[in-house]
């Protein structure tokens, strides 16, 4: 990879990719990526906030976990990485002592070009010279706002999929179940597992407090192993269990990922009680 810097001047996004600096339509993949033709490729997205990445460590070695299930080769050195995110924190122009806002920062690691057409790999499985990094970092405030939601009738997530617990590039089926929701009125899509429990949202894990205890469905069920989720656990605030569709008398459901935690204000027809200010509270206290 070729580390040489070009200073340009922040605009409130910027990328990176091949020793360039610029924004995302200056940066030019190859049309042979097999990320950009076969979404074949994984990415993190991480929380800028105070002037550095929140959680980095935890989004890295997701990455590393998920390239090893997925048989592709290491992402980047992490001391090289924290080097160029260090770099685009300051070019956005949210350094200075974390006065600079929140943004969003997403690496990309895509498995690059194969050995022709298809779906074969050959030689770019694992061999790190056929895969490509890039970044993007973009000014962004993280969400709090109550969230109406609509179980989706034509999308389930595979239990048994090894993609289901990879932060893949295809996101085909989020979409498509997003889309459906907003058909319905709703803000968001809710995903049931192909087991028929409760699986996740489109972009979120789920959590649902219930009996004066949070509770989220396992892993088991094909949801994305969030780092916050991770946070979560890790600290005895919440626990798996399977959940139905149906939600109960006095229950209070979270969508929450690493840009924000969002209450539930409505599953399909039935309202439910959405705590933004508990929400953020609970939010903040996992980033550290």
């Amino acid at each position: 990879m070729n580390h040489a810097k070009t200073r340009t001047p922040h605009s409130g996004t910027i990328s990176w990719y091949e020793g360039r600096w610029g924004n995302a339509q200056q940066l030019k993949l190859p049309l042979s990526d097999r990320g950009l033709q076969l979404a074949d490729g994984l990415f993190e997205t991480v929380l800028v906030q105070g002037g550095r990445p929140r959680l980095l460590d935890a989004h890295l070695q997701r990455w590393q976990t998920s390239s090893a299930l997925l048989d592709m080769a290491a992402p980047p050195d992490a001391e090289w990485l924290k080097g160029q995110i260090a770099e685009a924190i300051d070019r956005c122009g949210l350094g200075g002592g974390g006065s600079g806002g929140s943004g969003a920062l997403r690496l990309n690691w895509s498995r690059g070009d194969g050995d022709g057409r298809g779906i074969d790999l050959g030689a770019a499985a694992v061999d790190p010279s056929r895969h490509r990094f890039w970044l993007t970092l973009q000014h962004h405030n993280p969400t709090f706002s109550p969230v109406r939601c609509w179980i989706s009738r034509q999308e389930r997530r595979n239990a048994s999929s090894r993609l289901s617990h990879c932060k893949t590039f295809a996101y085909g089926q989020a979409i498509q179940a997003r889309q459906e929701a907003r058909t319905h009125g709703a803000d968001d899509g809710l995903l049931l597992s192909s087991t028929g429990e409760l699986c996740c949202a489109t972009t979120a894990n789920l959590l649902v407090r219930r009996r004066d205890q949070w509770l989220t469905p396992p892993l088991s069920s094909g949801c994305l192993p969030g780092v916050m989720r991770a946070q979560l656990l890790r600290r005895g605030l919440t626990r798996e269990e399977a959940l139905d569709e149906q939600p109960l008398p006095g229950d209070q459901w979270l969508l929450i990922n690493s840009l924000g935690c969002r209450p539930v204000a409505q599953v399909d027809d039935q309202p439910l009680e959405a705590n933004a200010v508990h929400a953020e509270t609970l939010w903040r206290s996992l980033l550290d």
